[in-house]
């Protein structure tokens, strides 16, 4: 398995992409990484938190391409995956939790110079959230150094280690009907904030700009750099969305022939945490259905079979929703190698296997 880091490129074309060089200090080898933009970090922040947000992004991008079928290997294809739970909270949602904690910040919602021990003004708000799992952790864990309390509406049967890490970093949770699952989440999340509007600074992932726009600004132009723009595919699961459309409508400025293709579970009843059945569901404010070029339904069973393939014939723990990213990329590279064409399809893996180790489906056949 390879890893592609982001290439050594001159300043000139750095500033055509968008993007910025960071200069490694003398002692150490030259490199190229994508510096966050979006909400300026205030002045005020500690330490602790300033380099807790300098360690999100700018994640390795793993060549999966053994995993393609010998028609599509036989044709040099290639299936790459951004290795997303090497953030510092272990998943994808890192990026847009500190965007939207920063775009509060700066619009005066939040004041981190009070902290949670602050009440009664915008500085004791807590955040509050709806949310599957690693959005409430990326959320818990920022809020955590940054000492301001949050506030977590999220389903009964989210796994007991993503209940545990968010117990951990200090989060209250609010544990809402399992049959319901995310949408029931938001359904509480709003409910609280209509109740206690003084009390919570609401982030709202769903509705909330700075989620796609945090993948606009940082996960495609790190695509971009370290595919040395080779790429002719782009899939993403459909959670949120942001991953998928802010991404996607990077890719799509930079290089409109690149297909983009949007993953979703295959039907309203499924095993795919944080995923949405759009058709089914509270359709996301910031879901954009005309980004994709295409959709793809993967089933759980499939998503399931995919997690142990890859922790045991690939020696790589990824979570169920990356593993359902997986099929999908490789039907894409697959379906293309049919046509006699060679693909290069960039995937996302959304998080590890750690928070998943509790389900049944590693035990049965």
């Amino acid at each position: 398995m390879s890893i592609h880091p982001a290439e050594d490129v001159s300043r000139t074309q750095l500033r055509s992409r968008g993007v910025r060089r960071t200069e490694s200090p003398p002692s150490q080898s030259a490199a190229v990484v994508v510096d966050l933009a979006g909400p300026p970090i205030p002045a005020g922040l500690g330490d602790a938190a300033r380099r807790l947000l300098s360690r999100i992004g700018n994640t390795p991008l793993l060549d999966l391409s053994h995993v393609l079928g010998p028609a599509a290997q036989a044709l040099g294809s290639e299936l790459l995956a951004k290795a997303e739970m090497a953030n510092p909270g272990g998943s994808v949602k890192d990026r847009p939790a500190r965007h939207m904690m920063l775009a509060a910040l700066d619009a005066g919602r939040l004041d981190a110079s009070q902290g949670r021990r602050a009440t009664g003004s915008a500085g004791g708000r807590r955040i509050l959230d709806a949310t599957s799992g690693n959005t409430g952790i990326a959320l818990a864990m920022i809020g955590a150094a940054m000492d301001i309390g949050v506030t977590l509406c999220l389903p009964e049967n989210a796994s007991i280690e993503r209940r545990r890490i968010l117990g951990a970093f200090g989060a209250e949770l609010v544990v809402t009907d399992p049959m319901e699952g995310s949408d029931g989440a938001i359904r509480e999340a709003r409910r609280m904030i209509e109740a206690s509007p003084d009390d919570f600074c609401y982030v709202d992932q769903y509705s909330n700009t700075a989620n796609w726009r945090a993948h606009f600004e940082t996960t495609g132009p790190e695509i971009w750099m370290q595919t040395e723009g080779r790429l002719t595919h782009f899939v993403a699961g459909l959670g949120t969305s942001g991953t998928f459309c802010g991404t996607a409508r990077y890719l799509a400025e930079r290089a409109p022939e690149v297909r983009l293709v949007s993953m979703q579970p295959d039907g309203p009843f499924h095993g795919l945490e944080g995923m949405k059945h759009m058709p089914s569901a509270l359709v996301p404010a910031i879901y954009d259905p005309g980004i994709a070029h295409e959709e793809a339904a993967v089933s759980t069973e499939d998503a399931y079979a995919e997690v142990k393939a890859l922790a045991r014939r690939s020696g790589l723990l990824v979570g169920i929703s990356a593993a359902a990213n997986v099929v999908a990329a490789r039907r894409i590279a697959e379906r293309a190698a049919e046509a006699g064409e060679r693909a290069v399809v960039v995937t996302i893996l959304c998080d590890g296997a750690d928070k998943y180790l509790s389900e049944p489906f590693w035990d049965e056949d």
